[in-house]
């Protein structure tokens, strides 16, 4: 068993859905520390995914290349490009092929985590996105069960979001607002975990 278009089309209409549901508290969450729009992103993200489904190739990597553009179609946003960059970074990585080994997750993960971090220009421990995504690349490591992967990737997303929310954010519009970010979860932290909950 392996990622295949099946896998993967079923796992993006599942997070387009999980989206809609939690879209207003991301919102909520992105207004205390940034425009309060992650909510909306996520949603017109997922939306125009969903409606490139029936269109997407047979192939890992077209497939998640139209992904990375059909979410950049509709958001403008700073995540919105972040979240593109690391699809097009697994997508480069899977080019031409229609299955992808459930043990390749963790090296895609770390492929898109420094293709993120490369544009976003953060740093582990800034309390971003990025801490979660290592998080999960380390966490899923030689694993190739993907209901195994999924509960390595959640479990380690939710304990280092447990290990930051004490801490400030330390760069992006978040980091305005200092110590009044203590004790609150970083957004981009946030959709990632929901992501993850999404494919659960």
């Amino acid at each position: 068993m392996a990622l295949d278009h099946a896998a993967l089309s079923a796992g993006l209409a599942a997070i387009a859905a999980h989206m809609e549901r939690v879209a207003d508290e991301l919102n909520a969450l992105d207004g205390q520390l940034g425009d309060g729009d992650l909510g909306v992103t996520m949603v017109r993200g997922g939306r125009e995914v969903v409606a490139s489904l029936p269109s997407l190739p047979p192939e890992i990597g077209e497939s998640l290349m139209k992904v990375a553009q059909a979410f950049t179609k509709v958001s403008g946003s700073s995540y919105g490009t972040l979240l593109a960059t690391g699809l097009m970074s697994a997508a480069k990585a899977t080019r031409g092929r229609t299955d992808v080994a459930w043990n390749e997750v963790s090296p895609l993960l770390e492929g898109a985590l420094e293709a993120m971090r490369a544009r976003g220009k953060a740093s582990l421990g800034d309390k971003t996105v990025l801490d979660t995504v290592a998080a999960a690349a380390e966490a899923t490591k030689g694993l190739d069960d993907p209901a195994a992967i999924l509960a390595a990737a959640r479990k380690a997303v939710a304990e280092t979001m447990d290990r930051f929310r004490g801490q400030p954010a330390k760069i992006g519009r978040a980091r305005i607002f200092g110590e009044k970010s203590v004790g609150l979860d970083d957004p981009g932290m946030r959709a990632f975990k929901d992501i993850l909950d999404g494919l659960a």
